[in-house]
């Protein structure tokens, strides 16, 4: 594969900035490499990481295993473009999965990708490679077409669209690819794999210039697509059965409280098939983890190497009567895994710290040794990865969680709904989406407490026993929950939580949705005693 210009190829531009004063020669020499790979709707708390037996002996065991990982979004597009940009939703404005909504738009493109980290990687000497999902507007004629290749990627092999595992089209370096659907020369995955092996056998223990590699992988996304030979794994697997699974939501916003409950056997069904394909498509990125670390270490590279695994959402099979999807505010679409390894990095060390997918960006700028940009909202993870950070005072306290929700006035199949603003309707016409699951959380989580409190923009207002003036104010459906006694988030406690607690959240949660920058860490939020 050849780099996308030749002008930015390693040794050309790790010269110019020795020469200009920029990189030093020595400081070049011992900048770490950094391998991030990025998984698809990946779960935590339904197993998710189960499967991944070789993942986690190879990156976890090693390393880092973050029990309290979060995205800003529980939603691709917005959730990707925080983890590229190091930013909340509210600051990068890709608010949903459509170029609309800002996904991959030509708005986006030109405010916030041209800051995004591979831009301040590559300002280090960094040699970058990215191949897979980039984001899922991406490659389509509205958006740049294949030809539109992301400032800071020298090596560029983007899939145009969503996730699938085969009939796709690639972006090489700006030239249309196309894929069918024979298994040996098409699955994507596997595809993903054989090109960053590509990338990784060009490198060199002794080259100066260090080099960031992105893979993006479409599993355990849909259609949930196994490889042939992982076809029958788990047959005897089935969706979890604990928690909220199979019961009907009480007090909760809308759009739950319309599920089936019980629900019917068919989509019982239907849940249980879908976890274990979604298992088995994490068979070919276990594969994959194992061939990159594996070529790390034959090339001698691997002791400096970090090595980064996480996702962009989480998942939910059966939760609340809801039989498939994300975009809710509960721990099962909103948590993720992260695991991390490399030098200095203690080994089989679990971090119960509350950390975000906006933290990655500068994470992996401060490892190239440069200072994340002031608008960047998340915090470098580098004080918990060397093992400077006081384990008494937890990395931050407050984080914020966002979703936009989309509907249609016509719901296919579903004509009991259509004028109501719903989507994303599957089984039995069970809707996933609607315009008013539109929402902002505040998640307080200290050394002595664990709220979280959301706000939906939803007139169905939630109300005690006791008849209350409904003004502008009110108007938005509130849930609260306190984690530590309730982790399954069953009992929304809005109207028994103390009004001094109620009114700490609700001001820390405005705060939040307008913070930038230094202002999104919540250092001088108000706190729960």
């Amino acid at each position: 594969m050849e780099p996308l210009l030749t002008d930015m190829s390693v040794p050309g531009i790790l010269g110019a900035l020795v020469l200009l004063g920029v990189v030093t020669p020595l400081r070049a020499s011992v900048l770490p490499n950094i391998v991030f790979i990025l998984t698809d709707d990946q779960d935590v708390e339904l197993n998710g990481q189960d499967p991944i037996v070789k993942t986690r002996e190879l990156i976890a065991a090693r390393g880092m295993t973050f029990t309290h990982m979060y995205v800003s979004s529980p939603l691709c597009c917005p959730s990707r473009s925080s983890i590229l940009t190091g930013k909340y939703v509210h600051n990068h404005h890709g608010i949903n999965n459509s170029v609309s909504g800002g996904c991959s738009s030509p708005e986006w493109q030109q405010m916030n990708e041209v800051a995004a980290f591979p831009v301040y990687l590559k300002k280090q000497g960094y040699s970058t490679f990215f191949a897979g999902k980039y984001l899922n507007q991406y490659g389509f004629p509205q958006t740049g077409g294949v030809k539109h290749v992301p400032p800071g990627w020298d090596w560029w092999v983007g899939l145009v669209g969503n996730s699938v595992y085969y009939n796709y089209t690639l972006s090489i370096n700006g030239t249309a690819e196309k894929h069918g659907d024979v298994y040996e020369r098409d699955y994507l995955t596997d595809v993903i794999h054989r090109r960053g092996q590509e990338f990784l056998e060009m490198q060199s223990r002794d080259s100066l210039s260090p080099f960031f590699m992105m893979l993006s992988t479409p599993a355990c996304h849909d259609p949930f697509t196994p490889a042939p030979q992982y076809n029958s794994t788990f047959s005897d697997a089935r969706a979890p059965r604990g928690g909220s699974f199979n019961l009907h939501a009480e007090d909760k916003h809308w759009l739950i409280q319309q599920a089936l409950t019980p629900m019917p056997d068919d989509t019982i069904e239907y849940i249980d098939t879908t976890f274990r394909n979604r298992w088995r498509t994490l068979q070919s990125l276990d594969d994959m983890v194992e061939g990159v670390v594996k070529t790390l270490d034959t090339k001698g590279m691997l002791d400096n190497t970090y090595i980064f695994f996480s996702s962009d959402n989480g998942f939910h099979l059966g939760q609340f009567s809801m039989p498939y999807d994300k975009r809710q505010a509960y721990e099962f679409d909103v948590k993720v895994p992260l695991m991390v390894r490399g030098p200095g990095i203690s080994k089989d060390v679990v971090i119960s710290d509350s950390v975000l997918n906006i933290d990655l960006a500068p994470t992996f700028l401060e490892l190239a040794g440069a200072t994340p940009p002031a608008s960047m909202d998340g915090m470098s993870l580098l004080p918990i990865l060397n093992g400077t950070k006081d384990p008494s005072v937890p990395f931050r306290v407050q984080f914020l969680t966002e979703h936009s929700g989309v509907g249609s006035d016509s719901v296919p199949n579903c004509p009991q709904y259509n004028g109501q603003g719903m989507m994303v309707c599957k089984m039995h016409c069970v809707c996933q989406d609607s315009r008013n699951n539109t929402y902002t959380c505040l998640r307080y989580r200290s050394n002595s407490v664990d709220y979280k409190y959301c706000e939906f923009e939803d007139d169905n207002v939630s109300t005690d026993d006791s008849p209350t003036e409904v003004t502008m104010e009110t108007k938005r459906f509130q849930e609260l929950y306190d984690l530590k006694k309730d982790r399954y988030e069953l009992t929304n406690i809005v109207h028994q939580a103390s009004p001094e607690i109620l009114a700490v959240l609700k001001t820390n949660l405005n705060e939040m949705k307008i913070c930038t920058g230094d202002s999104c860490h919540g250092a001088n939020s108000h706190h729960i005693r």
